[in-house]
């Protein structure tokens, strides 16, 4: 049993034993005092306990190294006990580890996400990009595919149909429509030239993003309002 793992790790230790038979007490560092606090035992006492000595090595230094030049050196005969760090390990059975694992899971920290984040322009206009992105592509595509599936369908999407069906709404439903399909275009042409002079190296500072994402956010809303209105 190890009481102590901060003191015990994989580097080598220097020991002096004084019975070959007794593992227990008789375990003593080289430097340290025979006595220690009243309470505390010594030394030895507060780090290894009868087994602790199994997972350790005595390696004995008792040789001496003769080079060519003349020169000798003599290695200390004192033994090297070297102390491993001893882990507890208990088999759970497959059900029992996967509860473990999505229970660490439930611990660990998240990236920042909509519900934590602070709100500000840099990621609203960077959403804003990829979603009307999205919309317009999406809704080309869409349409195209109908398009050419109309004959078949017996849709009727051909060009004055669109236009005496789109004639016939409210204004109100009129002014929604165009809006729906302005804005989107109109926000990511004009953040599509901000990205644009971005790459150019150009408007990186902290006020100069802010300042030219709601600039685009307003000039969007303007000329998307205008389309709608003609």
């Amino acid at each position: 049993m190890v009481r102590n793992h901060s003191d015990l790790t994989s580097s080598p230790l220097p020991f002096t034993r004084t019975s070959q038979a007794d593992t227990h007490h008789n375990v003593r560092p080289a430097s340290s005092p025979s006595h220690a606090a009243p309470g505390r035992g010594t030394w030895p006492d507060q780090i290894l306990t009868s087994g602790a000595l199994h997972a350790a090595e005595v390696q004995p230094l008792n040789s001496t190294s003769h080079y060519p030049n003349g020169t000798s050196i003599a290695r200390s005969t004192q033994p090297m006990l070297t102390a491993h760090r001893l882990v507890a390990t208990e088999h759970a059975p497959e059900s029992s580890a996967e509860k473990i694992l999505v229970k660490q899971r439930l611990q660990r920290p998240v990236s920042p996400h909509l519900s934590i984040y602070r709100p500000q322009i840099t990621w609203y206009a960077s959403s804003l990009n990829r979603i009307t992105g999205v919309m317009l592509s999406g809704g080309l595509y869409v349409f195209g595919l109908a398009y050419l599936a109309a004959p078949a369908l017996g849709w009727h999407l051909e060009t004055p149909s669109l236009v005496a069906a789109f004639g016939s709404l409210p204004l109100a439903a009129k002014v929604a429509a165009k809006m729906t399909i302005a804005f989107p275009f109109t926000f990511h042409s004009l953040n599509g030239v901000r990205h644009l002079i971005w790459d150019l190296g150009v408007g990186y500072a902290t006020k100069t993003v802010i300042r030219t994402g709601w600039t685009v956010v307003g000039l969007s809303v303007l000329s998307s309002l205008y389309l709608a209105l003609v």
